[in-house]
């Protein structure tokens, strides 16, 4: 399982929930959330987590608010909205608050939304790449200054 692509999906209906994970559970690792908080609990104890999907309408938060909290705390996993009731106003919160990746529309296609997490992942690594290059480039400049510092300290002396 370790090397496994870890999906996280939040959805106050068991039965999506359950589907999901039949649908899934052999090419990714699942983890499941009834409700936001047992979803941010879930990636607190696994930070690891490349990929969320959240369901938007949920009796204690919108997808759209668990977003803008996972973004705040975890902010690298690739967000996904799932949601049965489509509007306009929750489709652009989702693009402007919640920054998602993608929006499917309830219920899924097993084969459409496997499509949406293959994408994901693959920005997801994307996102990684460049995440580790920039670690990279801060070093770099962080023993270029001081060496620079060295080479003065000793020009001056």
């Amino acid at each position: 399982m370790g090397n496994k692509i870890k999906i996280l999906y939040v959805d106050d209906e068991e039965n999506n929930l359950l589907s999901f994970k039949a649908c899934f559970r052999i090419k990714y690792e699942v983890f499941l959330a009834i409700s936001a908080k047992v979803g941010l609990e879930i990636l607190d104890n696994h930070p690891e987590i490349q990929v969320v999907i959240t369901d938007q309408r949920m009796p204690d938060t919108t997808g759209v608010e668990f977003l803008q909290l996972l973004i705040e705390k975890h902010p690298n996993p690739i967000r996904i909205m799932l949601t049965g009731f489509a509007n306009f106003a929750d489709t652009v919160d989702a693009v402007n608050l919640g920054k998602i990746f993608g929006y499917l529309n309830k219920p899924w296609e097993e084969k459409s939304l496997g499509e949406t997490l293959d994408k994901a992942v693959q920005k997801f690594n994307e996102d990684e790449a460049i995440r580790t290059k920039a670690k990279q480039t801060e070093e770099a400049e962080r023993l270029a200054n001081q060496m620079e510092f060295i080479l003065r300290q000793e020009l001056l002396s």
